[in-house]
């Protein structure tokens, strides 16, 4: 069989995400409504900012705007997870009932068709919302404007990403052979509360865990760095690309793993 290339993804996943969003803007008040739910929850995440800044002027050497900031980048770097890998969700019910077989005639890649299916559009009010916070604190800072400043931002925010999903996907794999799946989904899911914060406030257990174990310090701390004090970047900031881009791989080997292995007998 031919190898399909990036190129027939691309398409086949623009023709899924466009008959997707049709469907969802048929009930335009629940998009809205969704939408706004998620931009209010973040807002509310904003207001517990400022007010705990109200009584202390910094944490352990960051200003209020620099912690902005670790949000805004935090915000913006977990929607593609939130997104475009929402179904990891429903993998555990798939698995279970033993439906998940379906998904594996298909002459394409068995990741990629399984997330490819749902698209979690209300994910965009968080993805505008933490763009803003990002660029009002930005200003703020008076950090320098370059194109070569503002590719980097791109470039660290993208494969910053990679660290969420490779935690929510591996955590959803964990369904192939536990039934309680769902509870260390949910715990992949609420480390992200703590991406916010630069990972330096924590004790020294907790910043390897955080860097090694479960690198939730990629999603936002490191890789921001490079941005927001370029004159405090250590390897790891640097590293961050190559971070996303070892746990996403790692974590899809597992979800993979467990897919070829799945016999489709349900539980």
């Amino acid at each position: 069989m031919k190898r399909k290339g990036l190129g027939f993804y691309l398409r086949i996943y623009g023709k899924i995400l466009a008959q997707d969003l049709k469907s969802k803007m048929s009930y335009r008040a629940d998009f809205i409504i969704s939408t706004l739910g998620m931009i209010f929850t973040n807002l509310a995440g904003f207001v517990s900012f400022w007010i705990m800044f109200q009584n202390f002027p910094s944490i352990r050497g960051y200003s209020y705007h620099e912690i902005l900031f670790l949000y805004g980048f935090s915000l913006v770097s977990i929607t593609p997870a939130q997104c475009m890998f929402d179904n990891n969700w429903n993998l555990r019910r798939y698995v279970y009932s033993g439906d998940f077989i379906k998904y594996c005639f298909r002459p394409i890649n068995l990741f990629f068709y399984y997330e490819s299916e749902i698209f979690d559009a209300k994910g965009l009010g968080q993805l505008l919302f933490g763009i803003c916070i990002m660029i009002y604190s930005y200003v703020k800072l008076g950090l320098a404007v370059s194109a070569v400043s503002i590719i980097l931002l791109i470039i660290y925010l993208c494969t910053a990403s990679l660290i969420m999903i490779a935690l929510q996907t591996a955590g959803a794999a964990t369904c192939f052979w536990t039934h309680n799946s769902f509870y260390v989904l949910d715990l992949a899911f609420k480390l992200k509360d703590y991406a916010r914060y630069p990972v330096t406030i924590f004790s020294p257990v907790f910043r390897f865990l955080f860097t090694f174990l479960f690198p939730i310090a990629f999603i936002a701390y490191y890789p921001s760095l490079v941005v927001l004090r370029p004159a405090e970047v250590t390897i790891l900031s640097w590293l961050s690309p190559v971070a996303g881009i070892f746990f996403f791989f790692v974590a899809y080997r597992i979800w993979m793993y467990g897919a070829t292995k799945y016999n489709g007998t349900g539980s």
